[in-house]
């Protein structure tokens, strides 16, 4: 198996993508989302303005995230770490369709434009995937090896 291939497999088996963000002041913040792709590079998730990631996002777009199965065994676990860019979709049916889809295949549900327009709590946000890396299965020590999706 490629790193391709485990990335892949890491961010198609799991629900859950931890934030990682800023404020404009470098105050860092982790927050876990439930995430939705369908081409790994693009990653959906659905939360309130007011939270604090979405905040830190709206003045410091720049995040990292990290998706790995916590139920694993240490040592023996996979994860996938990202740099990307946020933003809150506001051109929502492209994105809210994909969120849907995977949100139907894992039995949560279909979701359309209005529960995240209009008058809605919730709004779509997208990070953008500049970089994906994953723990080298070859190495003795923790080191990131960057792949290519």
């Amino acid at each position: 198996m490629t790193g391709a291939d485990i990335a892949r497999a890491v961010l198609d088996t799991n629900s859950f993508m931890t934030l990682a963000t800023a404020d404009a002041d470098g105050i860092p913040w982790a927050s876990p989302v439930w995430f939705a792709t369908e081409d790994h590079r693009s990653l959906y998730w659905v939360s309130s303005p007011g939270s604090r990631h979405s905040r830190n996002l709206a003045v410091r777009p720049e995040m990292s995230a990290v998706v790995f199965d916590s139920t694993q065994v240490p040592g023996q676990v996979q994860a996938v770490y990202m740099s990307a860019t946020a933003v809150e979709v506001t051109d929502v049916e492209d994105g809210i369709a994909v969120f849907s889809r995977v949100s139907v295949r894992k039995g949560l549900g279909a979701w359309d434009a209005a529960r995240v327009s209009g008058g809605a709590r919730l709004r779509l946000y997208r990070a953008t995937v500049d970089a994906h890396y994953i723990l080298d299965p070859d190495a003795a020590v923790d080191e990131r090896l960057q792949v290519t999706l």
